[in-house]
């Protein structure tokens, strides 16, 4: 980890110079969908196609992440409610240009059955960084789509 990035809260979720903000339905519970997020950390590269490994640290306050190509990132929890959301702030990354950066599971039930999970992607970087983010951004959204289609296929399969 090569790189110490600024120590925000959940509320740079909304004052960010660049949000990615997605979203999608599944079928699973809103309590479902946080356990997973939020409880079963280890259980990540299950269903997140681009996690190869994810586990909690300091009793779950904090999270190791690495993903496919090698990027890593030593992340702190910042907001945890079940069933509501599931935010995390990155401390340290190997990713270069990134100044402060929290991702926010929000989960809320909808009508009939089921959750809409919308998942927040809030960074500080030089403006070149995020103008490369934001044409990311359609490969960011086909991952998040997928990982919350396996999530949710893999929640409809796990036992009662």
């Amino acid at each position: 980890m090569a790189r110490r990035l600024l120590p925000v809260e959940l509320d740079f979720v909304d004052s960010a110079p660049l949000r990615l903000v997605f979203a999608r339905e599944v079928s699973a519970s809103p309590d479902a969908v946080y356990r997973a997020l939020a409880e079963d950390v280890v259980g990540w590269p299950q269903w997140f196609s681009a996690v190869t490994l994810a586990r909690p640290l300091d009793g779950g306050a904090r999270r190791e992440v690495r993903l496919k190509g090698g990027t890593r990132f030593l992340e702190t929890i910042v907001a945890a409610e079940p069933g509501v959301v599931y935010a995390y702030r990155v401390d340290e990354t190997n990713v270069p240009g990134i100044r402060a950066m929290v991702e926010e599971w929000r989960i809320e039930g909808v009508p009939g059955g089921g959750s809409r999970v919308r998942w927040t992607f809030a960074v500080d970087a030089p403006a070149g960084v995020r103008v490369g983010m934001k044409l990311g951004r359609a490969g960011l959204g086909r991952a998040f789509r997928g990982a919350v289609e396996a999530l949710d296929r893999r929640l409809a399969a796990a036992p009662a």
